[in-house]
């Protein structure tokens, strides 16, 4: 009965093959780039040379052309060492994806294969000052003049910004509301395009993030992915996989941790014994990992309906990452707690993790948005 859940043979090796890939090129570094706020771009081309920056990508394109939980277990294999630079590269996929899907041969052609080996890295631009939960109400403009678009507006909080290549950015070119949004790849260096300060953040520290400022920026119409008004649909479908992928490195971040507080409890005394004598560490260390378990099996479940575009697909996609994220910031805060002062310190990998985690509760929509996606479904069953 334990085969129907089981993964195959295939999903087993891409898992080995990105935890090796983690132990040997992002844990002995993490700390290192959050201390200095490094953005490892070495690495996450490595990353590229194994498959992981085109997962979901079609082979037809040159990509490896997994599914969403072969996706899963890659970010959350990666995120055991830097939950942000996995995040990242779930980031850079999202946007391959979303042009690979939608986008015609000549745009495929034009920018796939410097994506595919992160010779070009993308970005993923939705939010705005004004428009963070309420995404619909953008306000960056795309004006039609002759052949190209003619673009301003401001995106906010863009993962990668003034570090990315190329921006797949929601803008509108038509009506209030939905309906009216489209995507273009607007390329950094086009005129108009300039960027904001890198923020300041509690963490992601390997992650630059900044504002993306476009100013008269002329963009050629050959840059649309699909038809104008259908922008709004195609971000909604590339969150339904990045909302997995952020739970898959809330869960990976989170077992690191727990296992950090497993082996610390066994060389930790106190009393004049190892606190993991003691039945309240046994309790809780029990209850982190049934927890864990139980995020981890609902969004390998969501995965797999996404996979298979399930009718209630974002529906499960919002559970699971409503479940993961808020799980793995809980159980991270545990096993800082079981660590006791030495967890707050920097000399120990927890604090980083517990800054890390804590921002998935509100990217790729916040878990009160998700709330409210699963509530509205139900009700209109």
């Amino acid at each position: 009965m334990t085969d129907q859940f089981a993964l195959t043979d295939d999903q087993i090796a891409i898992q080995e093959m990105a935890r090796r890939f983690t132990a040997d090129a992002i844990t002995p570094y993490a700390a290192q780039w959050d201390e200095e706020h490094t953005f490892p771009r070495d690495t996450v081309k490595m990353a590229a040379e194994l498959g992981f920056a085109s997962i979901y990508v079609s082979e037809e394109s040159g990509g490896i052309g997994l599914g969403r939980l072969d996706a899963a277990l890659i970010m959350e294999a990666m995120a055991y060492g830097c939950p942000s630079t996995s995040a990242f590269i779930s980031i850079h996929n999202m946007a391959s994806w979303m042009i690979d899907r939608f986008g015609g041969a000549e745009i495929k052609a034009r920018y796939l294969p410097e994506l595919i080996t992160m010779d070009k890295i993308a970005s993923y631009c939705l939010t705005e000052p004004g428009s963070g939960s309420d995404a619909a109400a953008l306000r960056t403009t795309a004006k039609l003049e002759g052949d190209h678009y003619v673009v301003n507006g401001t995106k906010q909080f863009i993962s990668g910004g003034g570090v990315s290549d190329l921006y797949v950015t929601m803008v509108r070119t038509g009506e209030a509301g939905p309906k009216g949004i489209s995507c273009l790849v607007i390329e950094k260096d086009m005129p108009g395009v300039s960027f904001g300060a890198p923020e300041r953040k509690l963490g992601w520290n390997s992650s630059p993030t900044a504002q993306v400022i476009l100013e008269n920026v002329k963009v050629p119409v050959a840059n649309r992915v699909g038809a104008e008004g259908d922008g709004f649909r195609f971000a909604m479908a590339g969150l339904d996989g990045g909302r997995l992928n952020i739970g898959a490195c809330s869960l990976g971040g989170a077992q690191r941790c727990l296992d950090e507080a497993i082996k610390y409890a066994k060389e930790r005394s106190q009393f004049g014994q190892p606190i993991a004598e003691f039945q309240n560490t046994q309790f809780a260390l029990a209850d982190m990992a049934t927890d864990l378990e139980a995020a981890r099996a609902l969004l390998y479940l969501a995965a797999a309906k996404v996979t298979q575009n399930a009718p209630d697909k974002t529906r499960f996609s919002a559970m699971a990452k409503k479940l993961a994220t808020d799980t793995g910031s809980s159980v991270v805060d545990r096993a800082l707690q079981i660590f006791g002062g030495y967890g707050y310190l920097k000399d120990y990998p927890i604090e980083r993790f517990w800054r890390d985690l804590r921002v998935h509760r509100i990217l790729e929509g916040t878990n009160e948005v998700m709330k409210l996606i699963v509530g509205r479904d139900l009700l209109r069953q």
